[in-house]
């Protein structure tokens, strides 16, 4: 569990295909996958992210055809998929949501003959595999752009669940606020609900009302970009309210508020996945050790307020005028370099740096990662606790 996601896949494939008898390498002429959605395809957001992942995949594949069943209650994701593999006579599942995964595992051993896929989850069997755009270290990134920017020392986060992913993801936000704002503290409100408009509205006012200058956040809808949008334009306090475009771009929806971002590309994940199905590569009985981590060294995440775009041009200027020291070498340099720095440094295979490298401690002043030591893949993945300077984490 502690190799990477891409090293786990090469290391899955280069045993699978050498044991393969010669039968089951024979292409089927036609695959079909079903995918099972927690919100609405158009929800801008994680939803319509993973569905513009399952068109690329459909457009690149000629023998592929999809169905897919959008806003499916987390305790009814066993119906949909038993209504994939019997009625739709689905070849493969792909179930998008963290809530999903019991089900799946349970529809694994209901289906032995089929192929299921979870993305976000950590449970696999034979027949169940997993997958994640991880987005720890673009988080970190755009915590050093909210660092260097905001006006106040309170920075906030909406997040929907309080689940590993959302932890490490906030913690990593306020960890790159802090190496530019030591002060920094970060006010978190959790609205339990993926796609909610008013509790994802009512929480980023309520962050706002409370002195908070830029607001990151895991929930599927544009709302707080255009909350924070509608604050910049009428603010009377002077200062911009920062936030950041997630899964899909948000400039549209924010054009003076968004900064930067965290985005990703699932058609090349699901292509990959698709492939190697059809190929005979993965099979119903060879995915338990197959588990998609992707970090930026994938090319299918990456830092932006739009897709190539990694800060909104409208603030460079801002942020190259901002001057730092780089903490392991002392060296004086804008904040705009620091983060293109970490950037390129967060794209290599090995990456060189880690934001969640020691002495990190949590909110009750616990030492939780020793000095020079960085966390390895499975306490990142089972993350429950929060970094100095959180508030707002559940007892």
């Amino acid at each position: 569990m502690k190799m990477s996601g891409v090293a786990i896949v090469v290391v899955v494939l280069a045993l699978v295909v050498s044991s393969l008898p010669a039968r089951t390498m024979t292409q089927p002429k036609t695959l079909k996958a079903g995918f099972v959605y927690v919100g609405p395809i158009g929800d801008f957001g994680w939803t319509y992210a993973h569905d513009q992942g399952r068109l690329y995949a459909e457009s690149k594949l000629p023998w592929l055809t999809t169905v897919y069943a959008e806003s499916v209650p987390e305790g009814d994701a066993s119906r949909i998929i038993h209504r994939m593999f019997r009625d739709e006579h689905c070849d493969v599942v792909f179930t998008t949501s963290f809530g999903y995964m019991d089900d799946t595992i349970d529809a694994g051993k209901r289906y032995p003959d089929k192929i299921l896929f979870h993305c976000s989850g950590y449970k696999r069997s034979a027949n169940v595999g997993t997958y994640f755009a991880e987005f720890y270290q673009i988080y970190y990134l755009n915590g050093l752009a909210a660092g260097a920017l905001a006006k106040t020392d309170k920075f906030g986060y909406v997040g929907a669940y309080p689940t590993p992913e959302l932890i490490r993801h906030l913690n990593a936000f306020l960890l790159g606020a802090q190496e530019i704002n030591p002060s920094a503290i970060l006010d978190v409100r959790w609205i339990y609900e993926w796609y909610s408009i008013t509790k994802a509205q009512e929480a980023t006012e309520a962050l706002v009302s409370e002195g908070c200058s830029a607001i990151g956040y895991t929930t599927d809808s544009p709302t707080i970009p255009s909350v924070c949008e509608d604050h910049t334009r009428e603010n009377d306090k002077g200062y911009p309210i920062y936030t950041f475009s997630h899964y899909s771009p948000m400039t549209k929806f924010a054009p003076n508020a968004t900064l930067s971002g965290q985005l990703v590309l699932w058609g090349p994940v699901y292509t990959d996945i698709l492939i190697k199905i059809h190929k005979g590569i993965y099979t119903p009985k060879n995915l338990e050790e197959v588990d998609y981590w992707d970090l930026l060294a994938s090319g299918n995440v990456e830092m932006g307020s739009d897709f190539g775009v990694p800060i909104n041009p409208k603030w460079i200027p801002a942020l190259k005028a901002k001057m730092v020291k780089e903490k392991y070498t002392g060296k004086e340099m804008s904040t705009y370099d620091l983060i293109m720095l970490r950037l390129s440094q967060m794209k290599e295979v090995d990456a060189l740096f880690d934001p969640y490298t020691g002495p990190i401690y949590d909110t009750e002043g616990n030492l939780r990662i020793p000095p020079g030591v960085r966390a390895s893949h499975d306490e990142l993945w089972l993350m429950d606790w929060g970094v100095k300077g959180v508030r707002g984490m559940p007892k």
